[in-house]
């Protein structure tokens, strides 16, 4: 199918679902009908295998239509979120930005964040995977699930933690093949939290890039906070040793 007839079927989907009467899945949540286990959407997995986190309580699986995240009831936000870029879907993204944040009706209302926790916080609703990565509206629509978000530094949002995505999606666009992408929070012990339901603020953000063609993976690591810039990436087995994720299956380079 032809990138612009895709995006009309995908434009006539969302508008028929926002038409539907209230009591749709839709007029609850973009995201509520939804799996919610990461079998059922293994694609944005390197070999289709999610990484090896360390155990801990209150984690949930959630798929979405363009990425997966690995959900903390802890700190009500991802742990995790995974994306599969390649040239094609970055050609198909629909440069017309949502702008509706909402909470994702699919996890326990004492798991998840609410849009009044970032009212007022002086913290901007930080995208970990990148709005601009989705390929069609409801996609769109998608990303903008608070389970895909993190209390992030306004000025950090805009700078350079938005060169680092637009500098991902350049490479998918250069890229063979496929290039998986994880990113998440990596909190200190003592985090500030905002809201009523305490989201913990991270004190760093990582990106990391594993191109499937060329078996080469890197990482992006910044502070979260205001005068940033884009440093030198890290290697994947300095990021495993930061964070204590497997990300690739005991790849050790």
């Amino acid at each position: 199918m032809a990138p612009w007839l895709r995006r009309f079927v995908a434009c006539a989907a969302v508008s028929t679902a926002f038409l539907a009467p209230q009591t749709s899945a839709w007029a609850a949540s973009p995201a509520q009908a939804l799996p919610t286990r990461f079998a059922e959407c293994p694609q944005f997995f390197a070999g289709g295998h999610p990484p090896q986190v360390p155990a801990a309580r209150g984690l949930r699986e959630l798929c979405y239509e363009a990425f997966a995240v690995l959900h903390s009831a802890e700190s009500r936000t991802p742990v995790f979120v995974a994306e599969r870029l390649n040239r094609q879907r970055i050609e198909d993204a629909d440069e017309k930005r949502a702008d509706k944040f909402f909470a994702d009706a699919r996890l326990p209302r004492s798991e998840r964040a609410e849009l009044e926790d970032y009212k007022g916080s002086g913290y901007s609703r930080g995208h970990m995977a990148p709005a601009g990565d989705m390929p069609t509206p409801s996609a769109m629509a998608q990303s903008f699930s608070l389970a895909n978000m993190v209390p992030q530094n306004s000025q950090n949002n805009s700078g350079p933690w938005a060169k680092i995505e637009k500098d991902t999606r350049r490479y998918a666009l250069r890229a063979q093949g496929d290039v998986f992408v994880i990113t998440g929070p990596v909190f200190e012990p003592g985090s500030e939290r905002i809201g009523p339901r305490g989201v913990r603020v991270p004190a760093y953000l990582y990106k990391l890039v594993y191109d499937a063609h060329t078996g080469k993976a890197w990482a992006h690591w910044q502070r979260n906070q205001a005068g940033e810039r884009v440093s030198a990436p890290i290697s994947y087995a300095e990021l495993v040793r930061r964070t204590g994720i497997e990300f690739l299956g005991g790849r050790s380079d």
